[in-house]
């Protein structure tokens, strides 16, 4: 499986093979098979414009996400999963006001994307529910498999 990483932002160094190894240990866990992941980090000037152009809403988000291929689709031969536009920017902004750290975001973020890409949403109590007891069995996962950067 390839995890594309496109790195557009310059507010925080990403380790591609660090991200390269969360996403496959969250996809393994969940048992999807997909070809392709493409994740996209971005500053703030290009969050706020695609989640203008996609959603129809100015102000800056912390990722957004683009389901291609849903989980077991057969396809013409090649899966590719989904597209998640991270926000570097926004992790740093969110670190000080949840006292956590930048790589904590966005490791969050890229838990969050995945888990949007597969087919859990966050639209009504129940959902978010679901979806925050995930993201912390896969922070907790990513911490026990030395897979996590917090500095």
């Amino acid at each position: 499986m390839k995890v594309t990483i496109v790195d557009k932002q310059t507010s925080l160094e990403i380790s591609e093979k660090l991200v390269e190894k969360q996403v496959k240990a969250i996809l393994k866990e969940e048992k999807i098979k997909t070809d392709e992941v493409i994740l996209h980090f971005v500053d703030e000037k290009t969050i706020k414009k695609l989640h203008l152009k996609l959603f129809n809403d100015p102000k800056e988000t912390d990722c957004i996400t683009q389901p291609i291929d849903r989980p077991g689709s057969e396809t013409a031969g090649y899966h590719i999963l989904g597209e998640a536009f991270i926000c570097a920017d926004v992790a740093i902004k969110n670190a000080f006001e949840f006292k956590t750290t930048p790589y904590h975001e966005l490791t969050l973020y890229v838990i969050h994307t995945i888990l949007h890409l597969i087919g859990y949403d966050d639209i009504n109590k129940e959902e978010v529910k679901v979806m925050r007891k995930k993201e912390n069995y896969y922070l907790n996962l990513l911490k026990e498999k030395n897979i996590f950067k917090n500095r």
